[in-house]
């Protein structure tokens, strides 16, 4: 809950990356109340004894979201999936406005792997950005099983992670409201 806020607030790529473990974590944990609270609540220090009910709630919640939405044993929330559409949006006034100038540069270094990464994760109507992510997500697994050092994966971080770091921080930018997208003397 206070990470996922943090996270919300400071950086939207890791935020929904943190949420999509979170999904995985809930399904490994079978939404156990019990396990949820001596796993992620019981040990941290850092949460007040009164407020771990309040985390607790907000963790059940998820889980609760999720069996709305059919996801029990694979998928994501409709949330996080709408948080990729509004980045994908994004991504494209960024491809033609003239804020997008560095966007499109960066972009550049990754376009060249998207058929490649399409082929591996599939889902050939996906966005581009939602490739992206999943890439990203996929890497994290590798790397948490102790496989990061596989090509593959150093590949997807080294195109993909500057593109969509790019493309988080604008969102940051623009819901601040620091920088106009359409006009091109702000922002950078």
């Amino acid at each position: 809950m206070d990470i996922a806020k943090q996270k919300r607030r400071e950086n939207i790529a890791e935020y929904i990356l943190y949420l999509w473990q979170l999904e995985d974590l809930l399904r490994a944990l079978q939404f156990s109340p019990e396990a949820i609270y001596s796993t992620l609540i019981a040990p941290r220090r850092d949460i007040a004894e009164e407020q771990k009910h309040l985390f607790l709630m907000w963790y059940l919640d998820l889980a609760s979201l999720l069996r709305q939405e059919g996801k029990e044993e694979k998928g994501h929330l409709e949330h996080t999936l709408h948080l990729i559409q509004d980045l994908h949006d994004l991504h494209l006034q960024l491809m033609k406005l003239p804020v997008g100038a560095h966007y499109r540069t960066t972009y550049a270094r990754l376009e060249a792997e998207l058929p490649r990464l399409r082929q591996v994760l599939g889902n050939p109507g996906m966005s581009d950005t939602e490739l992206c992510f999943r890439a990203l997500y996929a890497a994290m697994l590798y790397r948490i099983k102790g496989e990061g050092g596989k090509s593959a994966v150093t590949d997807t971080i080294e195109y993909i992670s500057p593109a969509v770091g790019e493309l988080a921080a604008m969102h940051g930018k623009v819901e601040r409201g620091e920088i106009d997208l359409f006009k091109s003397d702000e922002g950078r």
